[in-house]
């Protein structure tokens, strides 16, 4: 199917960061430093830059995201399925209104699919369903944090999870698994792409170790590839950069931009094709 979004239009305003990469920062600073990296957007995190339940902060962090031309793209919540109480999901609704965050970053319980029984995969499955009517209603979307310990382990867990759910308010970010093959997890994105919210973006090898992101290269070059040929334009949200250190952030930040651009010119001007 071909796609009528130019890549060069979006895909060049779409790297960002996850704010909780500069937890040690507060927000203003956390906003200086994404400007000078070049990047665009910011997901803000609940855990200590944006907490739901603090009206006046949310306030001040929104003011300033604008106040320097970035966009916020989505409200990083640590909400489990099926774990945290139903009811906070208001709270967090309420919260990335505030904020003006399109989506809410939420958890596929606490559980991997290695464990999970039927009855985790059902509670799960209700949850997310309750928690799709209530962002639903006030016009914001879900999108599944991918990562280990929850049913969104594996790109096979996910679909199967959004198949369950079956509901357009939710989709799904994608990361890296820890210590797969790039063309593992390549074939893994591919898979999502339908489903696509966001990309977090870091170099973890071997394991948790933490790398610059252009050491690599061979899996992000082929990330970018994909998605700017592939996709529809979605979040590329830099993460857990090497010492949290801003200045890394600013050297990855120009690394992802180089990739992009690199795709950009390697696909067939003005369209992109899904197969």
């Amino acid at each position: 199917m071909e796609l009528s979004v130019d890549p060069g239009d979006d895909w060049t305003h779409r790297p960002g960061v996850c704010s909780v990469t500069l937890r040690h920062l507060p927000p203003a600073a956390v906003v200086e430093a994404t400007c000078t990296a070049g990047l665009r957007r910011i997901e803000w995190g609940a855990d200590v830059h944006a907490p739901s339940n603090e009206a006046a902060r949310l306030a001040v962090v929104r003011e300033l995201t604008e106040a320097a031309g970035l966009t916020v793209a989505s409200y990083g919540s640590y909400w489990r399925a099926g774990v945290s109480p139903a009811d906070e999901m208001t709270s967090l609704v309420r919260a990335a209104t505030a904020l003006g965050a399109p989506r809410i970053r939420v958890w596929a319980g606490e559980v991997g699919t290695a464990e999970a029984d039927a009855s985790t995969w059902d509670v799960v499955v209700a949850a997310l369903r309750e928690a799709c009517v209530v962002a639903r209603d006030q016009g914001t979307g879900l999108a599944l944090e991918f990562h280990p310990n929850t049913l969104t382990d594996s790109a096979d867990s996910t679909l199967e999870l959004l198949e369950r759910v079956a509901d357009n308010t939710l989709r799904t970010y994608w990361q890296p698994r820890l210590d797969e093959p790039t063309d593992l997890a390549v074939a893994g994105l591919r898979r999502l792409v339908p489903h696509l919210a966001g990309v977090h973006v870091f170099s973890w090898w071997p394991g948790a170790h933490r790398l610059r992101l252009g050491e690599r290269s061979d899996l992000w070059s082929a990330v970018t590839r994909l998605l700017v040929h592939e996709a529809e334009p979605c979040d590329l949200l830099l993460e857990f950069v090497q010492d949290d250190d801003p200045k890394v952030l600013a050297g990855d930040a120009a690394t992802l931009r180089e990739l992009v651009a690199a795709s950009i010119r390697e696909s067939p001007a003005g369209t992109q094709r899904r197969e």
